[in-house]
């Protein structure tokens, strides 16, 4: 071993390569090497370049005596890395390095004679000179990466053609965690998801919208129809919020007019399905009206093309990524999107033979059946879903003139008519105003399925509450269930703040 490495670098003579026992002696052996993302590789930039690049072995195989290939992987990113030259030593020293180790590669960036099969970087690789383990994994994972990463079609296609291939199952993944998070698809479905979030904040930034933060930790529940997470704090009930309804509310009778809110929400619902979560990250939006609640349609119609506008530009290698493991049809949707009355929505159903109650509400059952409503249009297929109507509808005043609505109101709050019921919270001065919520990942989810999101801010249901002396009260129905099921609208509905 070089002079000065030799408390350093354990299991080789040569300085060049080894075991790394600190990252303070691996770093005083790459003078002349910059840190380099395998990601950013570009063919005509990236040639002749002395990179450094540490990253997971993902694949290995000797070549000969003198010659080691390493596909190295960084994130989603995966490049050819060739180990040769000299007596071989660096060549065998690679091959033996177990799948999933950490190594640090330095060396110069070079053009292949064919575009590499199987990285995502093909026309690209590099010329190992010096390779060193940061940290190794152990011989045999529980799993690897690339079972973790097959599709359920390859493993059907394997088995009906007499192949045997291992299928990790979703509690082994969860299990091991660390491990699946690795496969390019999760990698790619966090950065989805990031987007998301970035593109929701900078599209309401930009329509003067103001970001808060609500409790979580709160007295009571924020709202009605939901279960709530019950806890003791210091003797005294308490919950995890269900809902940034009531603070958001709060902040626009405040005086702050637009707001949204980027936070978990805690639902302690017993459901096995996939449109509930116990605890999800909610995208939640509030505005004062000023002429008409179809301004809040009008701020999510916009927020959702623009999300799906920069996920389609931005996010291509990400959902190519997703796709090879769970296939997806493309998204279609319109730049100005369909909406429908209540009343449409309900004559669409009839007609296409559906049994629908005008004054009820819409299961599961029937808003599946809304896509046999579908009308071809020069722009493509509309899937006009009608959306509820009823709960907070009543509070939008174009709303009270229909006779619908007024015998809604009339059953839900009897000997009230049409009169809006006081509403307590609104005694200090209160504009009228609009909003609704989503969870996270439905965004996410939208994208990866043939949709038109057609959204409109609709009212949501309502639940009768006896409050004391036998007065009914009007409070809202949690708004992330109504958006839960990904073929469903993103709804908005109105505001009123509640007492």
């Amino acid at each position: 071993m070089a002079s000065g490495s030799g408390e350093e670098l354990h299991g080789h003579e040569d300085e060049d390569y080894g075991d790394a026992a600190t990252m303070e002696a691996v770093r005083q052996l790459r003078a002349g090497y910059a840190w380099a993302d395998v990601v950013s590789f570009e063919p005509a930039s990236a040639a002749g370049r002395a990179v450094r690049v540490r990253g997971a072995v993902q694949a290995v195989r000797a070549v000969g005596r003198r010659v080691a290939i390493l596909v190295l992987r960084q994130g989603a990113a995966t490049v050819q890395c060739v180990v040769s030259g000299g007596d071989g030593g660096m060549a065998r020293f690679a091959a033996g390095l177990s799948r999933e180790s950490v190594v640090d590669v330095a060396g110069v960036v070079s053009l292949p004679r064919e575009p590499v099969r199987g990285t995502t970087q093909q026309l690209v690789e590099i010329q190992v000179e010096k390779l060193h383990c940061i940290s190794r994994a152990v011989p045999n994972l529980p799993i690897s990466v690339d079972a973790a990463a097959r599709s359920e079609e390859d493993v059907a296609r394997a088995k009906a053609a007499g192949e045997q291939l291992v299928h990790v199952g979703q509690d082994k993944r969860l299990g091991y965690r660390v491990i699946d998070l690795r496969t390019a698809a999760n990698q790619a479905i966090f950065r989805v998801q990031c987007q998301v979030e970035n593109v929701f904040r900078q599209v309401l930034l930009s329509e003067g919208f103001v970001g808060i933060h609500t409790p979580k930790l709160i007295g009571g529940s924020s709202e009605g129809g939901a279960a709530v997470f019950k806890l003791d704090y210091n003797g005294q009930p308490a919950c995890l919020a269900q809902s940034p309804q009531l603070h958001k509310q709060m902040a626009v009778c405040g005086g702050f007019e637009r707001v949204f809110e980027v936070g978990p929400v805690f639902r302690a619902e017993s459901s096995d399905t996939h449109r509930h979560l116990c605890e999800f990250v909610g995208l939640d939006v509030e505005m004062a009206l000023r002429d008409h609640y179809s301004e809040v349609c009008d701020v999510v119609d916009r927020l959702f093309v623009a999300m799906f506008d920069h996920l389609n530009k931005n996010c291509a290698k990400e959902l190519e990524a997703i796709q090879r493991q769970y296939p997806f049809k493309p998204l279609k949707y319109l730049e100005t999107t369909l909406r429908l009355d209540y009343d449409e929505g309900i004559r669409m159903l009839q007609e296409a033979g559906v049994h629908v109650d005008p004054m009820g509400d819409l299961n599961t059952g029937r808003e599946k059946a809304g896509r046999a409503c579908s009308r071809q249009v020069r722009h493509g297929v509309l899937h006009s879903r009608p959306v509820p109507v009823g709960g907070e509808a009543v509070l939008h005043h174009a709303l009270l003139r229909r006779p619908t609505v007024q015998l809604l109101l009339r059953r839900l709050r009897p000997g009230r008519g049409d009169h809006l019921g006081g509403a307590e919270g609104a005694r200090p001065g209160a504009p009228g105003g609009a909003g609704g919520g989503t969870g996270h990942r439905r965004q996410y989810h939208r994208r990866l399925r043939q949709l038109v999101p057609v959204r409109r801010a609709a009212a949501r249901r309502v639940r009768r509450r006896t409050g004391a002396g036998g007065d009914a009260l009007l409070r809202p129905r949690q708004h992330h269930e109504d958006v839960a099921l990904p073929s469903r609208p993103q709804e908005a509905g109105a505001m009123t703040p509640a007492p």
